[in-house]
């Protein structure tokens, strides 16, 4: 279990309906006979061919729990720090997530990242430059160094 899934404790706080698994799994709904939230999974009955697991990670909420945790950070710092967990969760379970994730992710954590910059380079405190902030071999570095997404380096 990496930080991040703690943080999001998703089996406790996610609400999973019949109708979100339904459209994840782009079926009718009447081919779902029970949902089953487990520790680290969902498992989901079907009529059409038995049991499924589906890793929490392929769900809105989980898209949306980040985000939220991203949009209440109140310091850099503590952005970074969940940015760093993001990056690791993301290498760990790389094949759990879908390809829209990434580029949502990445723009609320730049729309967040900027206004903490610039209340932070205000203040003249040191700060860590913004590529060396983040790792240049990870998902989403590469967009920051070249200052695309409205941050500039």
């Amino acid at each position: 279990m990496t930080p991040l899934f703690r943080s999001l404790q998703p089996a406790q706080k996610f609400r999973i309906t019949v109708s979100c698994i339904a459209q994840l799994l782009k079926i009718p709904k009447h081919q779902i006979v029970r949902i089953e939230c487990w520790a680290y999974v969902l498992f989901v009955h079907r009529t059409d061919k038995g049991g499924q697991f589906i890793s929490y990670r392929q769900l809105r909420q989980w898209k949306n729990a980040v985000a939220c945790q991203i949009q209440n950070c109140s310091t850099w710092q503590e952005l970074r720090s969940l940015w760093l967990a993001i990056e690791n969760d993301y290498k760990q379970y790389k094949e759990r997530y879908d390809d829209e994730y990434h580029p949502f992710v990445y723009q609320i954590w730049t729309k967040c990242w900027n206004p903490l910059w610039k209340q932070q380079t205000s203040i003249n405190s040191p700060v860590i430059p913004i590529h060396e902030m983040l790792d240049t071999n990870t998902f989403l570095a590469p967009p920051l160094v070249r200052g695309v997404g409205g941050v500039n380096v």
